[in-house]
């Protein structure tokens, strides 16, 4: 890849989905950013997360792209000459790799399929967790990339309760969320611990928070966020001083991951090993499968209801999950 003269090369990576998508990707992410010291990154994602892709400090620019649910955006608002090196995050099919190739990209990096027969890349594979797959990717493109390497960096931005326990009802999806009224008796009992509990909300999750909030008879400021998405670098400072999050399956668990913050992680229609945090003592990751649970999706991700598998999670047993985690260590 040839560089123009006063002109940086460009790497365009797309992977046009969500908080927890961008931070499972930091290990990729990292590793383009060590191989391509010289390049502008730009990352083709949502514009919600300027901030936090600014935040990992792998990315020069953000593009703005999106499409409904998890599907590949029609076209990128790319502009100038083509990028030296497009490279594939976002999925394994004919709609994100013909996107890409439309830029005319120098070169391309991306899974193989049979409906693009001119990309020589490496075999998709369904069970493997979301780090190793893009790092694997890279890694068959001789990018060396580990996916244990997913922390980002702490803001300088203070908490705003240091030493809470952070709980997060919401998700994207009815089959992830956790009932309310769950959430509430685990804040409940663990405010009666002693603890400070903070309930956070995405934007447009305010009802839930609040009604979490109530019932587990959380003043009103307990509340942070759900008009509008939390400010990242504050929802990042919280998290990071936290004593712990409670989460489900969803973009707060993969920023406890990457910050280092204890977790408990409730899982229904995805399996943990798809998507959740790292093999570590900081986190607890809670799922009952049917069966010997060997199918990695025996759910509907996407569906309205709370799935079957989450809802066997009990209070009880998130409580003796949070009870039982270690003490974090402060982060400098």
């Amino acid at each position: 890849m040839s560089e123009a003269a006063g002109v940086r090369p460009r790497a365009l990576v797309l992977r046009a989905l969500g908080l927890g998508d961008l931070l499972t990707a930091v290990p990729a992410l990292r590793a383009l950013r060590r191989r391509l010291p010289d390049h502008e990154i730009v990352l083709a994602a949502p514009e919600r997360l300027a901030a936090p892709a600014a935040a990992t400090g792998l990315v020069d620019r953000l593009l703005p792209a999106s499409a409904p649910g998890r599907a590949v955006p029609g076209d990128l608002p790319w502009t100038g000459p083509p990028p030296d090196l497009a490279v594939d995050l976002h999925g394994n099919g004919p709609p994100s790799h013909l996107l890409l190739q439309r830029l005319r990209p120098g070169r391309l990096m991306a899974y193989a399929h049979p409906g693009t027969p001119d990309i020589e890349g490496p075999a998709w594979r369904d069970d493997e967790h979301e780090r190793e797959r893009w790092c694997r990717l890279l890694s068959w493109y001789g990018v060396p990339a580990d996916p244990a390497d997913l922390r980002i960096p702490v803001p300088a931005t203070p908490s705003p309760a240091p030493g809470a326990v952070v709980v997060h009802p919401g998700a994207d999806a009815g089959a992830r969320r956790w009932p309310p009224e769950r959430f509430a008796a685990v804040a409940r009992e663990l405010a009666a611990d002693g603890h400070q509990v903070v309930v956070t909300a995405g934007a447009g999750e305010e009802a839930t928070a609040r009604r979490v909030a109530t019932g587990a008879g959380l003043p009103a400021d307990a509340v942070l966020g759900g008009a509008r998405d939390v400010p990242f670098d504050r929802l990042t400072a919280l998290v990071a001083s936290a004593r712990c999050v409670v989460v489900g399956d969803t973009g707060l668990a993969h920023l406890a991951t990457a910050l280092g913050t204890p977790s408990v992680v409730l899982f229904g229609p995805v399996a943990p090993r798809l998507w959740g945090p790292p093999p570590d003592a900081r986190h607890r990751v809670l799922w009952h499968p049917d069966g010997t649970g060997g199918t990695a999706r025996p759910g509907d991700a996407h569906g309205l209801r709370p799935d079957r598998r989450l809802l066997r999670i009990s209070v009880e047993e998130v409580l003796g999950a949070v009870r039982g985690l270690p003490t974090p260590v402060p982060t400098s």
